[in-house]
């Protein structure tokens, strides 16, 4: 008997039926309109974009624009691309332009969806920013889609790693801007940092499309984005704890996999506190219950956590003797990332690798709050709906699933899971093999690159050729998932999460002809391409009478969504597919949630060696498991968020309060009201209201105001005054300090003295802010106990924090007074001292500058992630081989794609001469 909600769902439809179905009318209304736009010339689009934006301008809402901006845009498509969208792809552009995460499936087009409601609202003349997973995407998007918005008469920038300032000042103040989520992030706290208006390059934030939108505002949110500078070097500490974690037996420690933790037993506390003393950490009268020892108790649970939370080739990768972390969403490398609070520096203590000094934050920021400050933000991407809770709570957004254009014709197996991991991988061999021997294309995804290099090893044992991908292969990625299509192919890939290129059958035609042009650039590349589309097409017919791509999966991964990216990678645009999971009971979690069970009721069934169990219920169980785990990261999540607003609230009042300095032409009232309030504070020190003539400390307050104000005032005398009360002492004071601050003006020149004071509030906020940063960390990390006396941790956060934010203002005060009134025009012996040590540190900064450049990194690796770029050869940039012609490419010789360009430009050939055009 169906269930009121099935019953209701059939006769008025889901929640989501409605939305799609209210979209139609408006998409009815671009479609009315294509005629009119196809009869535009090349320049009448462009004045039809003029013509809505001086319409934004004279008030007119987006949204009555919007038939005609998306007729205008999907034409400008049309012509640049040849792409005519469809109108499943106007619906996804309108969901993203009311402020909502567009879920469309893999190969949909969601990077031409973007276009629609980038282009409408870049109409306001604020700017729109695109954000995407890696800076090869951003590049690409920015330079495929930046001839639409060519062609609209809008200008397209965009940012990177290590770009000169000047280019990336110039790429957001474009319309439309594409860049990485940590790029953003790091250009919000820089610009946060700088210390004129002018140079910041960030104008606001307006409206932000997020590609991969689950990965970058779930996944990465959990880790906030941290600008850093090198604190005391403790890499002895590490080393000497590092030799004595391995001693450490079972019953030392208790390990606990579900929540990713470990600590210490009370055996394994006494065992250290033995070692540590016989090796000098700890001296003999402290016990690790001491507060002396809470530095060396930090360390020591670093050095366990090291050991036994993170594991080599999965967590981290030692590459060129340093520890480079893995994003255990999308198997890439993340470069430059470090784990904090010594973390890192205990796990390069324990393989062996230079130890890099900790870091102290100099501004931090999470996603969650980064994202947040737009007025408006939307999001794409083939999996959302598992987290649509935590998408609306956090963020506000709603989750639209937009249909397909053609229908999903994939199959879906269900799970099967076998007892052991031996006869699950030997199952999934002759799997591979069958499809293999068929020309079924398979990718088989793994969560590890152990497991990914393990399954090579059977699959060269049984000669099936294959290409693996994961971090160490991660150059090749856009080649090895243009491959993966193709008859026959067998991919393995880690972590198949925000790839972003499609895996089309037969191959990606693009990728083979860029390949046949480099190979032979004495052919024509238009002959070279008809060949190659032709041999394409008979290949593509191959692929889908062989069964589509199978995806193939040796695990489950903690979340479900990661699954289905995996999944989703066979079956775009209707094409043919298959998809199924091989598990086993000792799979990590199979294994932490109650595998003990199922294990037992296998035995029972008396299943034999090599057997699966495949049954719905399985799945179901499995479901639950995953959701339980997203329910607690979810909790994890937004208890650190609850933290960090905190934080965010004191960020936003000082970012705001700083940028009102820089706009500020004259500081002088700022200051003076300081100055008066540090003098009201000193006299109440000093003179404690309702106090007599003998309690007052004259002396004390001759002193500090000497110190903090500059001003040398008989001080003592007025306190034996008739009359004289808090007040007086006050208005004098003030009197002197003025007076004093004055003459400083006149010495300086008034417009001297206005820069003075902006550049010392600003560096004093700077270096108080850096500080405070540093308290709220250690605030948090003790806050936690708190619990055990029955408080509240976050309510205790809050106070203090609030406690410490106004002793912060209090010392900026005090010092910024103190700076000023210590502050005198330079000798001619000093000035000349101060221009000679300038000179040598700018000469000290160009050796250095000159020694980086001979090993930079470059950003442009197929990945899009940092890739260590040596000189291969002696020759300077500039020096073209010997007759080479540019009009002439059988001049060129032959080289590789990864080879520098013969022209002597320093880039590599498939990036310059060599580049498909």
């Amino acid at each position: 008997m169906l269930g009121f909600g099935t019953i209701a769902k059939k006769v008025f439809g889901t929640p989501n039926d409605r939305k799609i179905k209210a979209t139609r009318p408006l998409v009815a209304k671009i479609n009315a309109l294509e005629s009119d736009y196809e009869a535009k010339s090349d320049d009448e689009l462009k004045a039809k974009t003029a013509e809505l934006v001086d319409r934004v301008a004279n008030g007119e809402a987006l949204d009555d624009l919007l038939p005609e901006a998306f007729a205008n845009c999907r034409e400008a498509g049309k012509r640049a691309l040849g792409l005519r969208a469809f109108d499943v792809q106007l619906m996804g552009g309108i969901f993203l332009h009311q402020g909502n995460i567009a879920e469309m499936k893999t190969g949909e087009g969601k990077t031409l969806v973007a276009t629609f409601p980038a282009y409408l609202n870049a109409l306001t003349k604020k700017g729109v920013h695109i954000v995407t997973v890696n800076d090869y995407l951003a590049k690409r998007d920015a330079e495929w889609m930046g001839k639409v918005y060519e062609a609209l008469g809008m200008t397209t920038g965009v940012v990177y790693p290590q770009q000169p300032e000047a280019e990336k000042k110039a790429a957001y103040a474009c319309d439309i801007t594409y860049a990485t989520n940590n790029e953003l992030g790091f250009d919000y706290l820089r610009d946060n940092m700088k210390p004129e208006l002018d140079d910041m390059n960030q104008r606001g934030h307006h409206y932000a499309i997020v590609d991969e939108v689950d990965s970058i505002l779930i996944d990465e949110a959990r880790t906030p984005l941290i600008i850093s500078g090198p604190s005391q070097d403790r890499s002895e500490l590490y080393t000497t704890i590092d030799k004595i974690i391995p001693e450490i037996q079972d019953e030392h420690y208790n390990l606990d996999e579900k929540s990713r933790n470990v600590t210490y037993t009370e055996e394994g506390n006494e065992f250290l506190e033995q070692r540590l003393k016989s090796a000098g950490i700890l001296d003999e009268e402290h016990t690790l219950y001491d507060p002396e020892s809470t530095t060396v108790v930090h360390h020591v649970n670093q050095g366990l956590r090291a050991h036994k939370l993170f594991t080599k080739d999965k967590d981290y990768i030692v590459r060129g003797g340093e520890v480079v972390l893995i994003d255990e969403f999308t198997g890439r490398m993340m470069p430059g990332r470090r784990l904090s609070d010594g973390l890192h520096q205990a796990i390069e203590a324990k393989e062996g690798c230079k130890i890099q000094p900790e870091n102290v934050t100099l501004a931090s920021v999470t996603f969650q709050n980064y994202f947040r400050l737009y007025d408006k933000l939307a999001g794409m991407t083939g999996t959302a709906s598992t987290e649509a809770e935590e998408f609306a709570e956090i963020y506000g957004l709603g989750v639209v699933e937009v249909p397909t254009n053609l229908p999903i014709a994939r199959h879906d197996e269900h799970d099967a899971v076998y007892r052991t991991a031996t006869e699950k991988f030997d199952a999934i061999i002759a799997e591979i093999k069958a499809s293999h021997e068929k020309g079924q294309p398979v990718l088989v995804g793994t969560t590890s690159i152990d497991k990914s290099e393990y399954l090579s090893q059977l699959l060269k044992q049984e000669d099936i050729p294959h290409n693996v991908l994961n971090a160490r292969q991660h150059e090749q990625e856009a080649q090895i998932i243009a491959d993966a299509g193709k008859l026959g192919a067998v991919t393995i890939a880690t972590n198949m999460a925000g790839r972003g290129t499609d895996i089309k059958l037969g191959g990606n035609v693009e990728f083979q002809v860029m390949e046949a042009i480099a190979a032979n650039p004495e052919r024509d590349p238009e002959e070279i391409r008809k060949e190659i589309e032709a041999q394409h097409e008979d290949e593509e017919k191959a692929v889908i009478e062989a069964g589509g791509l199978f995806v193939l999966a040796t695990e489950r991964h903690e979340s479900r969504r990661i699954d289905n990216q995996l999944r989703g990678r066979s079956g775009r645009q209707g094409d043919p597919g298959r998809s199924a999971f091989f598990l086993s009971l000792e799979d990590d979690l199979m294994r932490i949630f109650g595998s003990e069970r199922l294990d037992n009721m296998l035995g029972k069934l008396g299943m034999k060696e090599g057997e699966a169990i495949v049954h719905p219920w399985v799945n179901k169980s499995l479901e639950r498991a995953q959701a339980k785990v997203e329910g607690r990261n979810f909790d994890i999540r937004k208890q650190l968020l609850k933290f960090d607003d905190v934080m965010n609230d004191q960020r936003k009042a000082i970012f705001s309060q700083r940028r009102e300095i820089m706009e500020a032409t004259d500081l002088s009232e700022i200051v003076q009201d300081m100055r008066h309030q540090v003098a009201d504070d000193l006299v109440d020190t000093h003179i404690p209201p309702k106090t007599y003539a003998d309690q007052w400390d004259a002396e004390g307050l001759y002193v500090a105001a000497l110190e903090k104000l500059g001003v040398d005032e008989p001080i003592i005398a007025w306190s034996e005054e008739e009359g004289v009360d808090a007040e007086v002492f006050k208005e004098r004071l003030y009197k002197a300090s003025d007076e004093l601050m004055a003459g400083k003006a006149a010495q300086f020149g008034p417009d001297n003295m206005r820069s003075i004071e902006k550049q010392i509030l600003l560096q004093t906020i700077d270096a108080k802010w850096r500080d405070h940063l540093l308290m709220l960390e250690h605030l948090r990390s003790v806050v936690g106990f708190r619990g055990y006396a029955q408080r509240d941790p976050l309510n205790e956060y809050k106070t203090e924090a609030f406690q410490l934010f106004e002793s912060m203002l209090d010392s900026l005060r005090a010092e910024v007074t103190q700076k000023l009134s210590q502050i005198r025009p330079l000798t001619d012996a000093e000035r000349e001292q101060m221009m000679k040590d300038i000179t040598a540190q700018r000469e000290a900064m160009q050796k250095q500058t000159e020694n980086a450049q001979a090993k930079q990194p470059e950003v442009v690796g197929a990945g899009g992630e940092a890739t260590e770029r040596t000189p291969q050869t002696a020759e300077p940039v500039g020096a073209a081989k010997p007759g080479f012609d540019e009009s002439d490419p059988s001049t060129w010789g032959n080289p590789g794609r990864n080879e520098a360009c013969p022209c002597g430009s320093g880039k590599k050939f498939k990036h310059c001469h060599g580049r498909l055009t």
